[in-house]
């Protein structure tokens, strides 16, 4: 069991050490100014530690002069300290005005990598993590590297001039005082380290569950329709007061463990105070030293113990900004996407030939989802893909966009394997209407003109005439400028999802994609829907998921997928004469109608 605990704080402090490396390589950017804002700390820290020394000599002044004391000499050095004082500020004011500005400067470049990273992460990661804990890391803990990095420097580099200066300046004063005061900092270090190795794996841990109750606090607020509907406030509120009891006890025990670093050091610089106050009275009496050089000595104490307190009290600013740097770290060493095949191979004019040659596939790989996946697609056909939830057919239009890659098997586009495409280029060939809408803040013309930037006011208006919902837009206080989202009150569901079928007809995609579209929505919304559809998938190779079985019956070609395979293939009468899967699945849908 030793051993063990042995081992957990090895690697602990392993990743810690990888993690503060990984932090200052990131830095390189800014070495220069960071290196010019250390330096500037480090001369305001020599001009201040001069000032004790001169502080007694004016003591020693007026003792050497009394009764006549030479106030002329002491004003010298009272002018000498005020210029001291002064250059010490400036210096300090210009090292943290540059360190802010850095800071700033490197959070913007980091948020900028995670946006960058998010565009390059594959499906799968967002599939599999979640969203909160994604915007934890972007919020909570870029705030805290900027704090850190804009503070705990400056900290650091003046506690460790400050450090340094005085020890060469206690040493000058007296050797055996100094002795005295530096047998306290390795004790106090010795201390302090073991107190923060427990105290690091609570920080760790704290920036984990806090990701977690900002992904309860992002479920909470997007689902209060789902919540209120089912009862089920106290329940949420129940779940997230246990997220968040955990987060205050885990803060609890990092806080107070990294604090307690700062008494402890207390104690041991105050013990060697006492034994120098005593020391230093003796040698005093005995002409050893002088009154002014003692007073001096001892302020020098009062400073040598003030850098060692307040490098122990940024300990857990450090511990938070290395859990906080790890985290996003860790983000930003995801895997990618597989880079595109090189050179990529394009279609100059897409017909819409589409064919599955063999392809097998598995969100995990003891879990097939599609098993030897065959299918030919003519330009131009309308394919409905039917089946039980389960059956495989949203996998195919992941396979299709290339969101995932087949395990085994290919898919052609006109002859052209799309792994052998660049994904980009894939994406294009497919126009998506999705069953969950999606609608960004902005305004009607902003959402409608999203799949094709260069499209004009007059294309958005004839997309929206051939899909049904011009009148909608046009009731709206401001018509195509009228401000919109996925959370508007003002539009209904099914008027958001034609939207999306105007956006689709704006973007003029080769081929289309329709995903369960029409299942959230009214018998009459229905049909203008399929109506729109029927406008925007004329002349286009097509693909159709639904379970409205009715929705499909004019398909040129009607795949019955079950257990990740294509078990049924023809028209709507080919498969209902066959009396086979489908129809059994049509007439269970038209006995329930």
């Amino acid at each position: 069991m030793r051993n063990l605990r042995k081992n957990r704080r090895k690697k602990g402090s392993g990743e810690a050490m990888k993690t503060f490396k990984e932090f200052l390589a990131s830095l390189k950017r800014y070495r220069f100014w960071i290196v010019t804002s250390i330096i500037l700390a480090v001369g305001s820290a020599v001009l201040s530690i001069f000032i004790p020394k001169i502080l007694g000599d004016m003591t020693n002044i007026a003792v050497n002069t009394y009764p006549d004391i030479d106030f002329g000499a002491i004003l010298g050095l009272v002018w000498l300290v005020l210029g001291l004082l002064v250059g010490s500020a400036a210096l300090n004011y210009a090292q943290a005005y540059i360190l802010t500005i850095v800071a700033a400067k490197y959070t913007r470049d980091l948020r900028n990598q995670i946006i960058d990273k998010v565009t390059r992460l594959p499906i799968a990661y967002f599939d599999r993590h979640q969203y909160g804990d994604t915007l934890s890391r972007m919020t909570n803990d870029i705030d805290i590297i900027t704090t850190s990095l804009s503070q705990e420097v400056t900290d650091i580099s003046l506690s460790l001039s400050t450090l340094v200066g005085t020890m060469v300046l206690m040493l000058t004063i007296s050797v055996p005082l100094s002795l005295v005061a530096f047998v306290v900092v390795p004790l106090s270090v010795v201390v302090v380290g073991k107190i923060m190795g427990h105290a690091q794996k609570f920080f760790n841990e704290r920036q984990n569950t806090l990701g977690l109750l900002n992904n309860s606090i992002e479920e909470d607020y997007s689902g209060q329709l789902i919540i209120k509907s089912n009862s089920h406030e106290k329940a949420s509120f129940a779940d997230f007061d246990k997220t968040n009891q955990k987060l205050t006890t885990i803060t609890y025990k990092a806080q107070f463990l990294s604090q307690l670093s700062m008494p402890v050091t207390h104690i041991f610089t105050n013990l060697g105070y006492v034994a120098i106050a005593v020391l230093g009275g003796i040698l005093t009496v005995n002409g050893k030293i002088t009154i002014g050089s003692l007073q001096a000595f001892i302020q020098y104490v009062s400073r040598f113990n003030r850098p060692i307190t307040e490098m122990a009290s940024t300990t857990a600013t450090i511990q938070g900004l290395l859990a906080a740097s790890k985290r996003i770290f860790s983000f930003l060493d995801e895997p990618e996407e597989t880079p595109d095949y090189s050179p990529a191979k394009t279609i100059d004019k897409v017909k819409g030939a589409v064919e599955f040659h063999h392809v097998d596939f598995g969100y995990f790989a003891d879990k097939p989802v599609i098993r030897d996946f065959s299918v030919k697609v003519e330009p131009g056909m309308k394919v409905a893909i039917v089946g039980p939830t389960g059956a495989g057919k949203t996998t195919l239009i992941n396979l299709l966009m290339r969101f995932y890659d087949p395990d085994s098997g290919y898919i052609t586009v006109d002859g052209v394997p799309t792994t052998e495409m660049k994904r980009s280029d894939v994406r294009k060939l497919f126009g998506m209407v999705l069953q969950d809408t999606w609608l960004f803040s902005g305004t009607v013309e902003d959402n409608l003109r999203y799949g094709r930037p260069s499209a004009t006011l007059a294309d958005i208006k004839r997309a929206a005439q051939m899909s049904n919902v011009s009148h909608v837009i046009e009731a709206l206080p401001h018509t195509y400028h009228s401000e919109i989202s996925e959370d508007s009150d003002n539009i209904s569901a099914g008027e958001k999802q034609l939207i999306t079928i105007a956006r689709a007809m704006v973007a003029n995609p080769p081929m289309m994609i329709l995903d369960e579209a029409t299942s959230n929505v009214d018998t009459r919304t229905e049909q203008l829907i399929q109506d729109s559809f029927e406008k925007l998938t004329s002349g286009r190779t097509s693909f159709v998921i639904a379970h409205r079985l009715s929705t499909i019956r004019n398909s040129d070609l009607i795949l019955v997928m079950r257990d990740g395979a294509v078990v049924e293939q023809g028209t709507h009468k080919e498969l209902l004469k066959a009396g086979g899967f489908y129809a059994e699945l049509y007439n269970s849908q038209f006995a329930e109608s």
